[in-house]
């Protein structure tokens, strides 16, 4: 290629890699915006702040589905058309959560969002990958990567912002804007890529494993959110493994499955997902947990709630130039297995906050918290990727994405349901005694992530970083 054409080429791709990296930064900001925001819009609908995990569960579950389908869906229709559909989805489903009158109609509308946010990342890093040059791919997925990083850090002060000096509809009616700006530079920018060769979608496949993660985090959210009885529960619960089980032995049949059951010979990758999924389950409740118990039970204000949230966020950034020494020195398995306790550690200690005590005190629980959070991810990631050839690694990936999201939708879910249950304990919902019912729901959700430091345990002692950790870009860690 000429100097010439290298610089006609180039104001194009940086064009898209803008492009890309917006997309993604309106998905990880509205992940982390509505949970300040949760409070105020449980007054406005009418309903008990204590039971609005399931507007965060909608829109984790949506995307966890999905993601799945997302490599197929780019591959048969193209890049330029899903991505400007999956901004059109964002962007009305938005539209749509500011305009629902009661919880129900916010729920729909948030599973709109999330179909439009679960194809953004996925769709883009795929033109990335296309059309940027080997070389230069994790030099331009780095720089995608930097809004996933900010749509955290940005999203709980902008949201608790938004309800204390306008109201909660604004969360939502910012991305309008945002997606019409990033519908024309799709048009403008992004290019028409397929599939070379158009393979058999694994239509049965999809349904069998949607239908099973839909039906167990529907059980786990029936238990506080749509009031089903202990025998519902079970029922939903026993077909939603029964259908997930009933995938796998579908996926040993097929040709060209979803995820070859070949990828879970990789033992790193085995441990690292099923790592991935227990230990988020109790980590992933925390960013909806902790505002709800500023502002519950500690009555703080909804923009003070929102800064409490920014040493998770900038412990979190700090700590990702350590996870490398550190895992090269100790090696993974010391590592995770010792950081997985200390994060159910810190998670439990919030069990110990009470009206009264020292704000220093709180803020360094909660950079406490971020750093060995961002270990953990860090960690857990590249543990779990690091090891799969090219023809396992876009596969990979893509269950390691949807593992994520799964594991905040049921996080989200349990921790809904623990609380619920610790509520009823305790007695009617005064400031008191939601104060012990989160208390209690800390120690246990911090409990079940201590446990999941045993699933880390199987890993290889010899196991370490021979290389930088690679950029988490998925947005979960």
């Amino acid at each position: 290629m000429t100097s010439e054409a290298a610089t006609a080429v180039d104001p194009s791709r940086k064009s898209l890699l803008w492009l890309v990296a917006v997309g993604f930064f309106m998905q990880t900001l509205d992940a982390t915006i509505i949970n300040t925001a949760l409070p105020a819009m449980a007054a406005s609908l009418n309903v008990s702040p204590l039971r609005m995990q399931s507007v965060v569960v909608a829109y984790a579950l949506t995307m966890a589905m999905l993601i799945p389908a997302s490599g197929w869906i780019a591959d048969r229709f193209g890049t330029r058309r899903i991505f400007f559909a999956a901004i059109v989805l964002f962007a009305a489903g938005s539209v749509l959560c500011a305009l629902s009158q009661g919880l129900g109609q916010l729920v729909a509308a948030r599973v709109v969002q999330g179909l439009g946010g679960a194809l953004l990342l996925p769709v883009g890093r795929l033109a990335l990958l296309r059309t940027v040059p080997r070389g230069e791919f994790l030099q331009a997925m780095s720089f995608v990567a930097i809004p996933g990083l900010i749509g955290p850090l940005l999203g709980p002060t902008l949201g608790g912002w938004l309800v204390q000096y306008a109201s909660w509809h604004w969360i939502f009616l910012i991305n309008v804007p945002v997606g019409l700006a990033g519908c024309i530079a799709t048009l403008k920018y992004m290019p028409d890529l397929r599939g070379a060769i158009q393979k058999r979608f694994d239509s049965v496949g999809y349904a069998m494993l949607a239908f099973g993660m839909v039906a167990i985090s529907l059980a786990l959210d029936g238990v506080s959110e749509l009031g089903l009885r202990q025998g519902g529960v079970m029922v939903v619960l026993i077909f939603g493994f029964a259908s997930v089980v009933a995938y796998w032995l579908h996926a040993a049949r097929t040709p060209e499955p979803l995820f070859a059951p070949s990828l879970f010979g990789v033992p790193t990758l085995s441990i690292g997902l099923i790592g991935n999924l227990f230990s988020r389950l109790g980590s992933s409740c925390m960013p909806f947990l902790v505002p709800l118990l500023l502002q519950v039970s500690m009555g703080y204000s909804p923009v003070r709630a929102g800064l409490m949230m920014l040493p998770i966020a900038l412990a979190g950034m700090a700590m990702k130039r350590f996870a490398t020494p550190l895992i090269t020195r100790h090696g993974y398995r010391k590592v995770l297995v010792v950081n997985t306790v200390l994060v159910g550690c810190t998670m439990a200690s919030f069990g110990l906050t009470a009206p009264g005590q020292p704000i220093a005190l709180h803020v360094l629980q909660l950079l406490a918290f971020g750093a060995v959070n961002s270990l953990q991810f860090t960690a857990m990631n590249t543990i779990t990727l690091k090891d799969l050839d090219g023809s396992m690694a876009s596969s990979g990936n893509s269950l390691l994405s949807m593992v994520q999201m799964l594991a905040m939708s049921l996080g989200v879910a349990a921790a809904g349901a623990v609380l619920a249950g610790y509520n009823g304990i305790f007695g009617t919902e005064t400031a008191a005694h939601t104060l012990d019912a989160f208390q209690a729901t800390f120690a246990s959700m911090g409990l079940i992530t201590v446990a999941s430091a045993l699933i880390f345990w199987h890993l290889p002692a010899e196991v370490r970083a021979a290389q930088p950790a690679q950029p988490e870009v998925s947005g979960q860690g």
